[in-house]
Formats: C-alpha cells, structure tokens, sequence
C-alpha cells in the first residue's frame, strides 16, 4: 500500500468492518464534515510544508464522542483556515482494536481515514479523565510512543484540552503539551506557531516547537518542567527546568470574550449512526458564578459571557436549515440563568410555531425555572420529564455547598409543573459531599416523598413519578474542595443502601419513585485521576497494559484492575490510592495543579472551603458586587450579560431564509 503521508488507510479497513458492531461509526461522510486536500496550504520558496494538520480526537466512542460541541467546534474553525486542515478520530471499540493488530491498520480519521501519525497535531479533548486508557491505545494503535519523551521529529505534537487538563499531571508522561481554557483563539494560535517553524524549515526540530509554544505563556508542556517531592510523598514544587529559557512558572488559560464573534459550530454535523444526542445545539452562553463549591465546570470557566439574542436566533435557524434536526438544545452550565431567556425561548417558539422544531434546555435550576418559560419550550415540541438538581437531600449540606435551593424552592417548582400537566420529574443528587452524614442523605427520601405527594394534590392523579438520581461526589482541582477527604467507596455504598430502604419501606411512594445510582468504586478511580500528580500515570500505563479499556463504560470498568495496578506501580512510593483520595489536604500544601492558572485566586478558594465548613452561603456575582475571586483581573475579563433589548422577530418563519441558506452550504463546501 502506498506510504506517502496523508493516504488513506481505508482499502486496508474496508474488509474488517463486515466483522465488527456498528461498522458505520467508523466510515466517515457525514453531512457537513470536511475533508481538505493534504496539501492545502502549499508549499514554501524552499519547499517546505505550509499546512498544518490537526487529528481531533474525542477519547471515547464515537456515538459519544460526536456530537461533542468542543471537537466540532474547532474541527470547523481549523478548516476555515486555507493554511490549516483538522478531521476527526475516535476510540475504536475493542473488537475492532484487536483486528487493527492483526492486520496491521493504524488508527485513522473517519474522514479521510488517515492515519493519526502522519498529521502534525493529534489533540485530544478530556471532559473526564476515564479516557485516559483510550489515549494510550490511539497512541499505540498509530504507531506514537507512549512516552513523550521518546517520540521523535516525525511524530505528533499530542495536546491535551477539555475540562480535565487543568490538572494534566497523570497524563504528564504522555502528552506533549496541555491547554487549558477555551480552544477557539487557542488552537488558531498554535496553529500560527507551528505554521511559522514549517515555513522556516523546523529548526531545532521538536524541543524548539514546544519551547515555543510555552512560551506563549498559554501552552504547558510537562517536559519543561521539574516536580520535586517531600519524604512525605506531597509535593516539594514544581518549577521550569534550569535549561529552558523563557518558560514561565505558571501557565494561563484561554478565555473568549464577545461570544457572537464565534458562531460555531455553523454547520453542525449530522452523525450517521445513533448517538447519545440527536440534536442542534447551541451554547447561549459560557461561564457560571452561581458559586456551587462542587462545580469544577463552574469555577474553570469565568466568568459569565452570554450570546446575545439575536445571535442565538441566527445559530439556531442557520443550524436548522444545515441539519434537518427537529430539536434544538440551549446549552450552557445553567441555561435558565441566561439574562434574556424568557424572551429567547418565546421569540424561538414564535418562530418555529406549527412546525416539528422543539426546544429543550438540558438541566434546569429550580429557582431558575417558571412555568411560563416551561411552556414556551414544549409549546412546538413534546413534553418530555423536567430534570432538576437540589444536589443536596438537606438545607444544611446544600449551604455547604452553596446550593442555594430551600425545600420550599422545589416543592413549589415540582407543584407548578405537576399542576401544568407534566407527569415525571427527575431529581438528581451527590452522595459523599464534604461534612455529610447518614441523615443528610436519607432526607433525600423524605425529599422525593414530600415531591410525589404534591404531585398527587395538585394534579389529582395518581400516576406521578419521581426519578431520584444519584452521583458519587469527586473531588476536583480548581474549586474549594479541592483539599478535602472524598468519601470511601464502602461508605458511600452503605449510606446508598440506607437511602435505597428508606425509599422502598413507604408503601405509599416507594412504587411511584424510581432510583438509579453508581456505587462508590468508579468514583475513587476518577478521585485518583482528577487530584493525581505525575507519578499516577505509572498506574495509567499498567491499568492499560492489563487492558484497560473505556473506563467510563460500566460493563468495561474493572475496579480490581485499577487498585491491583494501583499497588504494583506505586508500590515503591510513599503514596497509594487512598492517599490521593480520601486524604484531606492542609492549606499549605503545593497541589499538582498549582502552576495551572484558572485565574481563581488559592487564597480566595480556601477562604471559601473555611466558609463551606461553617455552612456560609456566598451570593452570585453576577447580580451581586464582586466578591474578589481573581477571574476578572487576572484574565483582562469581565462578565458580559444582557439585556440587548432586541427580540427575536419571526421574520424568517420556516423557509423564508432557507434558499440562501442552502446556497452558502453548497458554496462552502466546494473549497
């Protein structure tokens, strides 16, 4: 087979697909995906290589993995660029995995079914840190050393994104470089840099490419720096090596400011096999200071930026008439906290009254949610159950953790839905919060009881449901529990079985409230990697080794895989699982992730665990004056919410716009 970069490995692929499940995640040709001539950008006076070429890679299944809003939306603000091409990998699935071997196929792109080594970048993006093992078998699968420290000048830059790289320690030894924050401006960036060392002619070949990319100050690269530890096991510090030059101590993360400048994705894409969400989405905005202490997401993207109205109108009806999607996501950490929602959702219903266009907003606040705003949604579409998250069964562990949500907040919620005509609620919980006892836990029942017991009041029914939904809580970096003990995993399974009787033993509601919970083992796993420093990629490798696979993935997760890794590979070292996990951390200890900038002040996260001890609340700064947080100073950010005082007019009433719109399709893919 013909070896020249950027061939495609499909005639090799072809004949193993009729031996697999679900082939057709793997065939590529979506309806908007791109595919660019591999040599786009040309070539220099010298002739040297001017395009740079991205593989994108969403570490999980491929139904999982594309309809995620970061990968496609930098898989389309890559391919904007004439210098620039970036197409999409996923993790193969086990049986496919082993036929690869077999026959000798690398891991490839579904679209131009490339392989993952002969593109310049492979970016992977983490929004947890269970696909971990699935990068070390792209990296394997593709012919990458494992180790970055063993790749050579014809090897990928791998980078690290997505929520889980603002602590990318436990993947230190394997990625190249990591970049935190948003990837829009982020990834146009790196893409100059590396444009400009091509052009050149690469000098000082891979060392000098990531110098110069840490020294943008918004790249980390792992290689660059030194961690030293204390005969305790904590960390010593972690500082720039004597060698390179440049380097800065901390490393920043990205924010994008002015949301309507990027109205991505344009042209969503439209997968051919089933996936976990088939619809058009649209963040409405970016960023939360609701201040939930739990809230990784939360604290890591301040501040609050909205998309303006009007430019949700024009994302919505331009991803319509791209997509043939019949419903229509409003994303965001807390889509009902959008400054102009009610007016959204209204104008969005106006528009598409009497076609087959729903709207949903995926999780909802109780405080943050009406009934008038609750019909808007479903007027077109329909009526599906609420989801909300109290996230605490009690009002004393919901002030620890900032959740300011009352017993009477949700009772009064769940009564105006139940007496609007709606027949399911979900509620959804944490299990193993900082402070939390045996009781805290049980209120949840009284909670859910109290809930089916005014949805038969108000609706005069009896076929009222309630969905109780509980998650283990995992500690993550960059908030204020970052340094408490998380709950053990037998714990958290006893105090499961406590609440599980308690909701079962009442007649009176147990059938009418359904509970569904993970036991406490994957969360230790996950507490292991979200506060691990570098020495826990040894335990990565070996959980691989003895194949590791799709750890997110219930029937695919070994417990016993990961603790008997966990002993042999840590086995000369102060520190072991619990160590990581159910060790609470002083104040003055060095986290792995200190030199990762979040803009949150440590200072002012500490402030805030003390107050989440004494059971304070602190209100949203949104509303409220600052509470002197860092983000805004640190980042040169400010928060930017509304109102514009526009509305949306249903000018462009099904099809009016549609002509125009298919035309500026076909034109931009003819490039």
């Amino acid at each position: 087979m013909d070896s020249t970069p950027g061939t495609s490995v499909f005639p090799l692929l072809e004949p193993l697909l009729e031996q697999v499940s679900k082939p057709i995640q793997y065939v590529g040709g979506e309806l908007n995906s791109t595919v660019k001539d591999w040599n786009c950008g040309g070539h220099g006076p010298q002739g040297q290589e001017l395009t740079t070429r991205w593989a994108l890679m969403y570490p999980d299944a491929y139904e999982v993995g594309v309809p995620n809003q970061g990968v496609m939306i930098l898989y389309e603000v890559l391919n904007e660029r004439p210098d620039a091409l970036a197409e999409r990998t996923y993790a193969v699935w086990p049986d496919l995995e082993a036929l690869m071997r077999e026959s000798g196929v690398p891991q490839f792109t579904v679209d131009a079914h490339r392989s993952i080594r002969d593109f310049d970048v492979l970016g992977l993006s983490f929004s947890t840190e269970l696909g971990y093992t699935n990068m070390l078998t792209a990296l394997d699968l593709a012919g990458i050393p494992l180790h970055a420290v063993d790749r050579s000048d014809d090897d990928p830059i791998v980078v690290a994104g997505g929520h889980a790289a603002f602590n990318p320690e436990p993947v230190a030894d394997f990625v190249d470089a990591a970049i935190v924050g948003d990837g829009e401006e982020a990834v146009l960036a790196v893409t100059d840099q590396i444009g400009a060392w091509k052009a050149e002619g690469m000098p000082g070949g891979r060392r000098e490419l990531l110098l110069r990319l840490a020294r943008t100050g918004g790249v980390y690269v792992p290689s660059l720096y030194d961690v030293s530890y204390l005969p305790d096991g904590r960390i010593q510090r972690i500082a720039p090596k004597p060698d390179a030059h440049g380097v800065p101590w901390r490393v920043s993360k990205h924010t994008v400011m002015d949301l309507d400048a990027w109205p991505y994705p344009k042209q969503p894409l439209v997968p051919l096999a089933e996936s976990v969400h088939e619809r058009m989405s649209v963040e409405i905005f970016r960023g939360c200071t609701r201040g939930c202490r739990f809230c990784q997401a939360g604290m890591i993207t301040r501040p609050v930026r909205e998309r303006s109205i009007t430019g949700i109108g024009e994302m919505v009806e331009r991803g319509l008439a791209a997509t043939g999607f019949e419903e229509v996501g409003l994303l965001s950490l807390s889509s009902a906290d959008h400054s102009e929602i009610a007016d959204i959702a209204k104008g969005l219903a106006d528009r598409y009254e009497g076609t087959q266009t729903g709207l949903s907003l995926p999780s909802t606040r109780v405080d943050a949610f009406n009934i008038d705003l609750a019909n808007e949604l479903t007027r077109n579409g329909r009526r599906s159950g609420l989801t909300f998250a109290p996230e605490g069964g009690s009002e004393r562990i919901r002030k620890v953790i900032n959740k300011m949500v009352s017993e009477d907040d949700l009772i009064k919620t769940v009564s105006a839905a139940y007496g609007a005509g709606w027949r399911q609620v979900k509620l959804y919980f944490m299990c193993g919060l900082p402070t939390e006892t045996d009781e805290d836990v049980l209120q949840i029942a009284e909670l859910a009881k109290k809930v089916i017991e005014t949805g038969r009041q108000v609706s005069g029914r009896r076929d009222i449901r309630c969905t109780v939904s509980i998650g283990g809580f995992v500690p993550k970096p960059h908030t204020p529990f970052q340094w408490c003990a998380q709950l053990g995993d037998e714990e958290t399974d006893a105090r499961l079985a406590k609440l599980r009787e308690a909701i079962r033993s009442d007649r009176r509601y147990g059938s009418s409230i359904g509970f569904r919970y993970h036991d406490g083992k994957p969360g230790i796993v996950e507490g292991l990697l979200s506060r691990g420093d570098r020495r826990v990629g040894r335990v990565i490798e070996q959980v691989w080794r003895d194949g590791g696979r799709f750890d997110g993935w219930s029937e695919h997760f070994s417990y016993d895989r990961w603790m008997t890794a966990a002993e042999t590979a840590l086995a000369d070292l102060p520190v072991d699982v619990a160590w990581y996990t159910t060790r609470e951390r002083g104040e003055t200890e060095v986290l792995p992730w200190d030199h990762i900038d979040s803009g949150l002040d440590k200072e002012w996260l500490w402030a805030d665990w003390q107050d989440a001890l004494d059971e304070t609340e602190v209100d949203d700064c949104r509303w409220t004056p600052c509470f002197d947080c860092g983000v805004c100073p640190q980042m040169g950010t400010d928060i930017e919410i509304g109102p514009t005082g526009k509305t949306l007019l249903p000018l462009t009433v099904v099809g009016a716009g549609r002509e125009g719109m298919l035309a500026s399709t076909v034109a931009s893919h003819t490039h």
